[in-house]
């Protein structure tokens, strides 16, 4: 028998959300709970996100009084998503039936969450079984002073202020609704007041990882920071503890049920990156510093597969002056799906419905980058969008931003040709590609690729715009362009999990002791993100499966 420093009953290697949720099972099971993070702050990439929860059949629509159920949530899946390894119906069935659950129990543990949007589409509603309304579920704003002396140890978000992340977006429209104008000072004095208070609002993922440590160590879970896992130990097939370094020392440490590992992806590993996905760049991604991939390769040390290694959760990304000491690089989804606006490969040629999938984007763009340049591809705008909408957060149809044109960044010209010319594109060829995107929008149809058809086209569009919410002409000079480039959140692929969150072998069998959540592992949405919050979702309810399996719990699934 290994002869360790310390024992738990479950220990867990890093701070992400599905981590609290499976710490709280155990907590509520009468068991000791480890949380190890190696970064000096929790809450992982979960806390910089948006911190969306896609679960069907939740109770916040049910309280709509919305129809939804398990049947039409795994109809849904089944259409939109890829059986692969780590992904077949009997794992999405589990997910289905047991995410609705975990939200309902993370409300019982006093976590106050909420319905993310009345209107957020799933990203394939036009599928059997999809939802054009929204199956989101977020936390409610959040004062990290709450979390006393923990409140420095939350990782920073991106929308720390007193709002609801439904409201922070409808922002965007300030200058389509006069009513908005109202809402921005209002949250701007509220914020100001808020901190003279003594009070540190945060909403979004920062909230939704907040209110999930308040309740973890209030349940009296052990979270350690600075506390980097090394290694998986190992003891006749079954892992029964973990080495980590502290202080420059090594420790080793017992866990009585089980390991979790919950430690992210390896999007910040460029050189797993080159292996798996080439053509994408660790610099263009959201995730946080410790995104390594450390875990994936100890799992697959000790007899872990790993599959679905070549899918990221693709965020476009416009790289606007300054971008690279930006805590949250410039978004670029919004960019081409609002009216007014396309996306061009470097053969000037639209290739994609630009109001999809922000993951089906940049795996496009990606695909397409085979054959035809287009990393960068270019936003192709006119005058009526930048004075309607922002460019990478700035407004620009007053004034350009200083140092945009001399970096090359944003091009502007008086006539297409011209912008042609500028980005180093044939000019016959973006004429033609703009003529018949104008063409498109005045019989109100895109027959390329069908933008503007689904509720989720719509809801990327401009909700003050019509007659078709997301087609607008490009006719107005000036013209714009800025390049967009295949950023992410996340990579998306990882160990194969069963139904439990048991890490499997080759064969199938489960390796003893060892569990996995999040995007430590291969993705149950199987290629695919099917709305907001499905890497999220996944992260919770498996590490809450994962719990109650290894806590001998009743898990039907």
């Amino acid at each position: 028998m290994s002869a360790f420093e310390e024992t738990f009953d479950w220990v867990v290697v890093g701070s992400g959300a599905g981590s609290m949720a499976s710490a709280l099972v155990m907590r509520t099971a009468g068991k000791s709970v480890l949380i190890l993070e190696k970064s000096a702050f929790i809450g992982g990439t979960t806390a910089k996100s948006g911190g969306v929860i896609w679960v069907p059949n939740n109770r916040f629509l049910k309280a709509d009084g919305e129809q939804d159920s398990v049947e039409a949530g795994i109809t849904y899946l089944d259409a939109a998503c890829a059986d692969l390894p780590g992904s077949g119906h009997d794992k999405r069935l589990a997910y289905v039936n047991q995410a609705y659950r975990m939200i309902d129990f993370l409300v019982d543990q006093g976590v106050e969450l909420e319905r993310g949007s009345k209107f957020w589409p799933d990203y394939y509603d036009e599928l059997p079984g999809g939802c054009k309304t929204s199956r989101t579920v977020v936390a409610k704003p959040f004062d990290k002073k709450e979390l006393g002396p923990w409140a420095k140890k939350l990782r920073k978000g991106f929308l720390e202020v007193p709002v609801k992340l439904d409201d922070g977006m409808k922002l965007a429209y300030v200058r389509r609704d006069p009513a908005l104008k109202k809402s921005t000072r209002n949250l701007i004095f509220k914020t100001i007041w808020t901190r003279i208070t003594g009070k540190h609002y945060v909403a979004a993922g920062a909230a939704l990882q907040g209110r999930m440590l308040k309740a973890a160590l209030a349940a009296g879970v052990n979270c350690r920071t600075e506390a980097p896992v090394s290694e998986l130990l190992v003891e006749d097939g079954a892992v029964t503890g973990v080495v980590v370094t502290v202080d420059g020392v090594a420790k080793r440490i017992g866990a009585k049920l089980g390991v979790l590992v919950n430690a992210g992806g390896f999007a910040q590993n460029q050189a797993m990156r080159d292996e798996h996905m080439p053509g994408t760049q660790a610099a263009w991604s959201l995730t946080n510093e410790g995104d390594n991939g450390e875990l994936h390769q100890e799992m697959v040390r000790i007899g872990g597969v790993l599959a679905q290694m070549d899918q990221m959760v693709g965020y476009q990304t416009t790289l606007s002056p300054g971008w690279e000491s930006a805590y949250i690089t410039p978004p670029g989804q919004s960019l081409t799906g609002k009216p007014h606006g396309i996306l061009v490969d470097q053969s000037g040629v639209r290739y994609m419905n630009e109001g999809g999938s922000y993951e089906l984007y940049c795996e496009t763009m990606v695909e397409r980058n085979k054959t035809v340049p287009a990393v960068p591809s270019w936003a192709i705008l006119d005058r009526d969008y930048v004075e309607n909408y922002q460019v990478a957060g700035k407004w620009i149809d007053k004034k350009i931003p200083k140092g945009w044109a001399e970096a090359n960044y944003l091009h502007t010209a008086d006539t297409i040709d011209a912008l042609a010319t500028s980005i180093g594109i044939d000019p016959a060829a973006l004429g033609h590609t703009v003529d018949r995107w104008n063409g498109f929008v005045a019989q109100g149809r895109d027959d390329d690729f069908h933008r503007g058809e689904r509720a989720y086209d719509e809801w990327l569009g401009d909700p003050y715009h019509g007659p078709v919410r997301a087609l607008g002409s490009i006719a107005k000079a000036p013209f714009y362009a800025v390049p967009i480039v295949p950023g992410d959140v996340s990579t998306y692929g990882g160990v194969v999990t069963d139904v439990h969150g048991r890490v499997v072998r080759a064969d199938g069998a489960p390796i003893a002791g060892l569990y996995a959540t999040g995007v430590s592992t291969a993705s149950v949405m199987g290629g695919v993100y099917p709305g907001a919050g499905s890497s999220i979702g996944p992260s919770l309810t498996f590490g809450y499966v994962a719990a109650k399996h290894a806590a001998g719990l009743d898990n039907q699934v």
